[in-house]
């Protein structure tokens, strides 16, 4: 099982509202928790490793930016055309893939589908986030070497 299915599998128990669900395989054991409201416990065993991540829920995410949204309600109007790229994933943000390189993207690049637009590092794992989506980088929400939650807005793209 790879970085993406066990996202794709966080992301589906949090919207779905299950309390745990238990998996099982030759070589891995996942088990993911819904302790409280805003947070989701997996834990991952393998042979020789254990892993506890503790994650926000996608509605607590949502709740957070429309709490925002009453707060900056002129500024959330010009924001509503734009497509918000989100993290898939908690970690550290980078625009780099290094300290001397340049960044992936800056506000007014074209970006495409399979465009990476940042790394996200999650248990010293280096993981590229694709844009999944085609249009202009409008603005940056994240500073680099931050860290960022799951279902945390990265960037804003205009599709146009």
């Amino acid at each position: 099982m790879n970085l993406k299915e066990i996202q794709s599998l966080i992301r589906f128990v949090a919207k779905s509202g299950v309390n745990e669900v238990k998996l099982e395989m030759k070589d891995i054991k996942i088990n993911i928790r819904n302790t409280a409201k805003e947070k989701t416990i997996v834990q991952s065993s393998l042979p020789t490793q254990q892993i506890v991540q503790s994650l926000p829920m996608v509605e607590a995410a949502t709740n957070s930016n429309t709490a925002q949204a009453t707060n900056n309600t002129e500024a959330e109007e010009d924001d509503d055309k734009y497509i918000v790229i989100t993290s898939p994933i908690i970690g550290t943000f980078y625009r780099k893939p290094s300290p001397d390189k340049p960044t992936f993207v800056n506000v007014g690049d074209e970006v495409q589908d399979d465009s990476i637009v940042c790394i996200i590092e999650a248990m010293k794992l280096f993981n590229e986030i694709e844009a999944e989506v085609s249009g202009k980088i409008v603005k940056v929400l994240v500073e680099d070497t931050t860290p960022v939650e799951f279902g945390q807005p990265l960037f804003l793209v205009d599709p146009s």
